[in-house]
């Protein structure tokens, strides 16, 4: 049986049809997308009929000029493990293989979904203290600490 995250990876199809949906979604024409990228024309087109293998630069600028993760390209073209995260946090592929996998979402909403799940899941990443599974040592209230500790206004000079 395959892995899940295998299915999901055929389920969103080939990086050249992902980037004309998501061209197609932020309604600009293949030579509006060309000069927001820095790219040629043809050679955008030969990506999305998956004629050309970009390399990661050139997704990079695409991904900026469609104003969608750089990270999603790469997993699509074959560059970056799509088990893998950028704060090297395993785990969340259920979670993330369910939200691709669901055929009542489109591409935005899935995208819109990971990054509000992605920052969650930051925001929630414990601290070093509560990482080891140490409580926060209790603070001393100012009123409870030895007087020995002042001294006299006539000793200081």
């Amino acid at each position: 049986m395959a892995r899940l995250s295998d299915r999901a990876a055929g389920a969103v199809g080939s990086l050249g049809e992902y980037l004309a949906e998501q061209r197609r979604h932020a309604q600009l024409s293949l030579r509006q997308l060309s000069d927001l990228a820095g790219v040629s024309n043809p050679y955008l087109s030969q990506i999305e009929r998956g004629l050309r293998k970009p390399s990661a630069d050139v997704l990079q600028q695409l991904a900026k000029a469609l104003r969608i993760s750089a990270e999603t390209l790469y997993v699509r073209a074959g560059i970056l493990d799509p088990d893998d995260s950028t704060d090297g946090a395993r785990g969340a592929t259920g979670v993330v293989d369910a939200v691709l996998l669901d055929p009542a979402l489109n591409e935005r909403q899935k995208r819109v979904l990971l990054d509000v799940y992605a920052s969650f899941v930051r925001e929630n990443t414990p601290a070093d203290d509560e990482a080891a599974g140490k409580p926060e040592p209790a603070r001393p209230a100012a009123a409870k600490r030895p007087a020995a500790q002042k001294t006299p206004a006539s000793k200081r000079k």
